[in-house]
């Protein structure tokens, strides 16, 4: 029996002994980068860490994760997080990453690092980098150009390397509504202007000048064109700046005057009008003189227009030239001219002169006009 008593008491022992090895673990822990062996009985991240004396912040990398089992042997990396500045989309920020390559920073920025483009290699270490990482995420953009819009997703950096990657190509002339080394952005329009050049002729008109001489030989208040102007042409040689088919600016390359314009010149008349003469009540003379100053022409008018149609006709309104047909106070030629007033143009003097006057008006402006005409050439 005492024999027994001790077999079991053995036994006992050793089955402890065996179920606390089990329970015991060589444990290798690696914090950033340095590593260190520990014995622990704890059975999963979470105890070991905590036995060691180790915290961590929700964005440190643990691996394998908090809560996991482990077992005997096992390695439990912890990387702590860091702040690090890095300029995504043309804007600096600050995150706190554990990793160690700019593809595990990218994969820590989520979504926004999906299709991104870097400024330097994904396998880089983020803390090698001599200048800030630059991210550029994906975006949607258009381009409106040679009449179309291009659409579609982009992660270029500039909105040269967009262009580029899309096949939108800029001649050394051509312009963009956003500065080429601009950034990208989300939702942006990039409208391209295609500047061209094309050259032409074309014939201008160079007006001439009226230029007034006065004439003491003509009675004041006439004028008389002596050389009618005539305009000049030129022939201008250009080069128009085009942008999409529309001239938005033109050079002058040479000009070629073709015809020198040839000045109007009108003799202004300074010579005093007589006084004019005395007219008896009742007479053809002063109806005439009476009906001409009803169109606001003066004794000064009346003088000439008494010299021109007493050469005419004497105011005579039945006189009748004999070779020629001329009828009447005004010499109308032929005198049914002066059925255009009325049909007593034969025998009312009235109606002459209305035709008379109305002649001189639309000829000769005044009487002093045709009065000067009828002088230089004996009609008018």
């Amino acid at each position: 029996m005492r024999r027994t008593a001790q077999a079991a008491i053995l036994g006992l022992v050793v089955a402890g002994t065996s179920g606390w090895s089990l329970l015991h673990k060589d444990i290798t822990l690696e914090i950033n980068g340095a590593q260190s062996h520990i014995d622990t009985f704890a059975s999963n991240v979470d105890q070991v860490l905590a036995g060691a004396g180790i915290e961590v912040a929700p964005e440190d990398l643990v691996a394998p994760a908090l809560g996991s089992q482990i077992t005997d042997g096992a390695t439990i990396v912890v990387r702590s997080a860091a702040p690090f500045e890095v300029v995504i989309d043309g804007q600096v920020e600050t995150v706190f990453t554990s990793a160690q390559t700019v593809d595990e920073l990218l994969a820590s920025l989520g979504p926004r690092g999906e299709n991104a483009l870097v400024s330097s290699s994904r396998s880089a270490r983020v803390d090698s980098a001599a200048e800030p990482l630059h991210v550029s995420t994906e975006k949607t953009a258009r381009v409106a150009v040679d009449g179309n819009v291009i659409e579609g997703h982009t992660s270029a950096m500039t909105v040269g390397e967009m262009l580029t990657a899309w096949d939108v190509f800029l001649d050394e002339n051509d312009t963009s509504s956003i500065p080429l080394s601009s950034p990208t952005i989300d939702g942006m329009v990039v409208m391209i202007a295609r500047h061209t050049t094309s050259s032409g002729t074309e014939t201008t008109t160079l007006p001439f000048k009226t230029v007034e001489v006065e004439n003491d030989s003509l009675y004041k208040g006439t004028k008389r064109t002596v050389t009618h102007g005539k305009a000049g042409s030129r022939v201008v040689t250009y080069q128009s700046i085009m942008v999409d088919g529309k001239e938005v600016d033109r050079e002058v390359l040479t000009e070629v005057v073709v015809s020198e314009p040839v000045d109007e010149v009108i003799h202004i008349g300074t010579k005093p009008v007589p006084k004019a003469p005395e007219v008896k009540p009742g007479s053809n003379r002063a109806l005439g003189k009476e009906m001409a100053a009803a169109r606001g022409w003066g004794d000064d008018q009346f003088q000439c227009l008494n010299n021109l149609w007493t050469r005419e006709s004497n105011w005579n309104h039945t006189a009748a030239n004999s070779s020629s047909g001329a009828y009447g106070i005004p010499q109308a030629l032929p005198g049914s001219k002066m059925g255009s007033v009325a049909s007593d143009w034969r025998t009312n003097p009235a109606t002459q002169i209305t035709w008379g006057l109305n002649y001189i008006k639309g000829r000769y402006s005044t009487p002093c006009g045709a009065w000067n005409f009828f002088q230089n050439r004996g009609w008018y």
